[in-house]
């Protein structure tokens, strides 16, 4: 189904006075508007990304209880154990507590439950063994925030529990000893979109004051938060939160910090990527290497190797285990494929996806940890709310699935309106995961799908591309390309410009590229200016490309490839369409 365009409509007014009065280029102007940023006080704060605009770390809901709780276990010498989660964030946020608590010469160790065992969160029969290991304190990271039943447990076990989390707060809290959230009940901080690693560098970093008794802290304490906050950008391009507030201060200043206070997993990790010797790091490098290969550990059951990665001081176990997850991430890609496949096969065979308001799949055994990604593709090429769903062959545990919205659909609120057929269910608007036994999924497509068409009609279900302006290839020079650039860090809520060109040509025969030829490298011109472009993941694209249609319009973002210490300006594709007489629609 083809994306609808719309180019979004300009404020000329607002886009001259946003040059007057900030001094800013056109271009820039002109992207800040269309994204409603107009003020100049808005304007300064998105720019002007420095490490003083992170509020003080005392502010944040929660954080001081936790830190007169913690300092006290420290000053005891009671054991410790940082609950963490499976994925990049909940590993980010395990290895700052971690460091942190060494730091202040604490007794601790970390827990990170097997995604394929455990499932998501506190496990109750996890934290028993914890207890019976000797742990007196527990500090959940990316995680707990839901987990009313397992915080009881840790009671009963004499367990002091602090929750460190930033997922969805349900109508009831659990009972810990202290919690850390930026949007805990009753509190007004300004900023709710912080990761579980932004959360875990802002108590990481009240400890430290705490222990140095001043908010300037001497040079050991500032390298390790130098560290920390390499980490805590990690986690947040991984997780996918917002870019906007104080998570692009932590993005900017963290991937500046990275290299130079990498341990050596990382570093070595970053050697793998081939970004040890790139002059600059940006977020999509940390999106498309770096945090696919930490998810990857956790989806395939080895978390607890993702932590270590990225906490030891070895330099030959941090080759090795760099090694080694790279391999896990190759596996993940094959899986991944596979299940693809599948999937595909099962909508060939089962369903209309043009008729259907939402595909819920299910087969026997669909690799738990893979689900999520192959949903996420299935959303993505059919334009419909997907949910994965891997039952189990021997019938002795619940089918798991895993879902991805399309089209602006609210998951959550479509699953949880679905819930008396669950058995248990959880996540935000964008994704979402659940457990349902397999006789009940045929009865659960269905109220699904019900609730779909409550929220968008299907002749609705048509995703737009939003594309921020016009732009003949003559104007993407370097210089408009690097002042684009002052507005990283891109990502979630702040993505890289949008741009497209109509009535363009090829200059050249298409060609794959990549060791599988999955990808797609082009010469576009126009008004004979040429240009490279590429379309990852885009090689299907050649048979309708060389139909003889002469003209194109291509949507695209504008980036620069540094090669060899030569800097162009290279398209990344998006979309593309025939050229028409009057192709453009406004908004």
């Amino acid at each position: 189904m083809p994306l609808r365009w719309t180019v979004q409509h300009h404020d000329m007014a607002a886009i001259e006075s946003l040059q007057t009065t900030c001094g800013v280029s056109p271009v820039v102007a002109q992207i800040l508007a269309v994204r409603g940023i107009t003020h100049p006080e808005q304007v300064r704060q998105f720019l002007d990304l420095k490490m003083t605009g992170l509020r003080p770390p005392n502010e944040l809901p929660g954080v001081l209880a936790a830190v007169e709780l913690i300092y006290d276990a420290i000053g005891n010498q009671r054991k410790i154990t940082i609950y963490g989660d499976y994925d990049a964030d909940g590993m980010t946020s395990t290895a700052i507590l971690y460091h942190c608590l060494q730091l202040l010469d604490c007794p601790v160790n970390y827990y990170v439950p097997n995604r394929l065992d455990d499932g998501y969160g506190l496990n109750s029969n996890a934290l028993e063994k914890l207890k019976q290991r000797g742990t007196e304190m527990v500090i959940t990271v990316d995680c707990g925030i839901t987990s009313l039943q397992e915080v009881k447990r840790a009671k009963e076990l004499g367990l002091q529990i602090v929750i460190t989390d930033h997922h969805h707060v349900g109508e009831l809290l659990p009972e810990a000893d202290a919690i850390v959230h930026p949007a805990l009940p009753g509190s007004n901080y300004p900023f709710e979109g912080l990761c579980g690693a932004g959360v875990a560098f802002k108590l990481a970093w009240a400890l430290c004051q705490r222990h140095c008794g001043s908010e300037k802290l001497p040079e050991r304490y500032r390298n390790f938060l130098f560290r920390a906050i390499s980490l805590a950008a990690v986690g947040t391009i991984a997780d996918v939160v917002p870019l906007l507030d104080e998570n692009r201060i932590l993005v900017r200043h963290g991937l500046n910090c990275l290299r130079q206070f990498a341990n050596p997993g990382l570093t070595h990790l970053l050697q793998i990527c081939k970004l040890a010797d790139k002059p600059k790091l940006d977020s999509e490098d940390i999106a498309f290497s770096i945090g696919p290969r930490l998810n990857a550990a956790g989806r395939l059951g080895q978390a607890q190797l993702g932590v270590e990665l990225l906490t030891i001081d070895s330099e030959e176990r941090g080759q090795a285990l760099a090694d080694y997850i790279d391999q896990l991430n190759k596996s993940r890609d094959s899986l991944d494929r596979k299940i693809l496949r599948s999937a595909n096969k099962l909508i060939e065979e089962r369903f209309d996806p043009s008729a259907e308001p939402a595909l819920v799949l299910a087969q026997p055994d669909w690799h738990l940890g893979v689900i999520g990604i192959v949903a996420g593709r299935i959303a993505e090429k059919y334009h419909r709310p997907t949910i994965l769903i891997s039952i189990d062959k021997l019938s002795q545990k619940p089918a798991v699935g895993s879902a991805r919205t399309s089209c602006g659909v609210n998951l959550y609120q479509a699953i949880s309106n679905c819930g008396e057929l669950l058995v248990k269910f959880g996540g935000h608007r964008a994704a979402a995961g659940l457990s349902i036994e397999p006789d009940r999924i045929d009865e659960f497509r269905e109220a699904f799908c019900d609730q779909v068409t409550q929220q968008v009609a299907v002749e609705n279900l048509v995703p737009e591309l939003d594309i921020d302006a016009e732009a003949p290839l003559s104007q993407l020079t370097l210089e408009t390309v690097n002042d684009l650039e002052k507005l990283a860090p891109f990502g979630q809520e702040n993505p890289r410009p949008m741009l497209c060109a109509t009535q363009v040509r090829l200059a050249a025969e298409p060609k794959t590229m990549g060791a599988d030829n999955r990808h797609l490298a082009l010469q576009l011109e126009q008004h004979r200016v040429r240009i490279r472009a590429v379309g990852f993941g885009k090689s299907d694209w050649i048979e309708s490309l060389t139909n003889g249609t002469e003209y194109f319009d291509f949507a695209f973002k504008p980036v620069i490839n540094e090669f060899r210490g030569r800097r162009n300006v290279e398209l990344h594709l998006v979309d593309y369409r025939q050229s028409q007489p009057a192709s453009m629609s406004t908004t």
